[in-house]
């Protein structure tokens, strides 16, 4: 599904590759992103000290849209039903006309990351796949190594926008205070 938009249609075509894992989970993170428009690639990576799968899939999505200079028609690619279900289905679209609350009782994780989504996607027109993960895709497999070997870098910076859920282990829960930044 491709997201409304009311300017014209970008000329710019980009696919963007993306994965993004924990170890554990939640644990350090990382994030791998390939852009492929025409002959030209890039590959970016990152990660935070304190995370979870979720907020890098889709923190692999926003650091692919966040380098492109100019608007664009886009095709994401994850593994991550999490994040192309979220978009498809508008999901996070209702979660954020709802004020981040999935129900009335239980309010949307990682809102701070849909949301800059959500802005992202009113800039570029971006259609959201999946492809199955660990299956042989070659741009999933080379972003899974990309995130890997991101998360298990030294001196990850923190994830400001993780908060630790009541379920998670206890060792888990340590302050944050660091701001997000792509590296």
């Amino acid at each position: 599904m491709t997201l409304e938009h009311t300017e014209t249609i970008p000329s710019t075509e980009v696919t963007i590759y993306t994965d993004g894992g924990c170890e554990p989970n939640p644990g350090a993170g990382g994030y791998g992103t390939v852009l492929v428009c025409g002959n030209q690639t890039r590959e970016l990576s990152g990660g935070f000290e304190l995370t979870t799968n979720n907020r890098m899939e889709i923190f692999a999505a926003i650091a692919g849209l966040e380098t492109l200079t100019t608007p664009s028609q886009v095709t994401l690619v994850s593994d991550s039903r999490y994040l192309v279900d979220a978009m498809t289905l508008a999901w996070a679209k209702r979660w954020q006309a709802n004020g981040w609350w999935r129900t009335k009782k239980e309010r949307a994780v990682n809102a701070d990351l849909w949301d800059r989504l959500l802005t992202l996607c009113e800039r570029h027109r971006v259609a959201f796949k999946w492809v199955k993960g660990h299956a042989g895709h070659e741009q999933n497999e080379r972003c899974d190594v990309l995130a890997m070997t991101a998360l298990k870098q030294p001196n990850l910076p923190v994830d400001s926008g993780y908060v630790p859920r009541p379920e998670e282990p206890e060792a888990a829960k340590v302050p944050i205070q660091a701001e997000f930044s792509l590296l």
